[in-house]
């Protein structure tokens, strides 16, 4: 004689046995299918639109000049900003190692990282190189404007941290 296994209860007493399987299905499926539109979708810039001509249109419109190419990713500009950015993180060292010597703590990196000297120049060395990286993804990508700004943005904050870290009161020990 074969034992039999219990039957599996429901939470719901009224469910039906495949409407949870069923239900999972569905939205497994609709899941990749989203995933798959998202992830293969083409940008619209690289879409060419079909031409259409109108009675009245003259048959050869004006040629438009071209858009100038897009800039070097290492042209003067870049370097200028990247040399900021490098200058303004090793200013950022300096702070920061100036304001612990007058008796303050860092409050947003654990002093695990701050009060090892090698650690923390790698932090700041790390950080300039990812500025770097992301101004690389988003000059790929094709925006230009937003590949500089992300660089002034991060001169900007990090200069405004190495004012403030000049400018706290120190902390003198009794």
């Amino acid at each position: 004689m074969i034992a039999r296994l219990p039957r599996f209860r429901y939470y719901n007493a009224t469910m039906r046995k495949g409407v949870a399987a069923w239900f999972f299905r569905r939205s497994f499926f609709a899941t990749i299918v989203l995933g798959s539109c998202i992830f293969t979708s083409q940008p619209a810039k690289s879409q060419k639109a079909t031409p259409v001509a109108l009675p009245s249109a003259p048959a050869n419109p004006p040629a438009k000049p071209d858009p100038p190419p897009p800039h070097a990713f290492w042209d003067r500009t870049n370097l200028a900003l990247f040399s900021g950015i490098a200058a303004t993180r090793g200013m950022d060292y300096a702070s920061t190692r100036n304001f612990q010597a007058r008796g303050r703590q860092e409050i947003l990196l654990p002093d695990d990282v701050v009060n090892n000297s090698a650690g923390f120049a790698s932090l700041e060395a790390a950080a300039t190189v990812t500025s770097v990286g992301i101004s690389y993804l988003l000059h790929r990508a094709g925006h230009h404007k937003l590949e500089r700004w992300m660089s002034i943005g991060h001169i900007s904050v990090t200069a405004f941290g190495d004012v403030r870290n000049y400018a706290l009161e120190s902390k003198h020990r009794r």
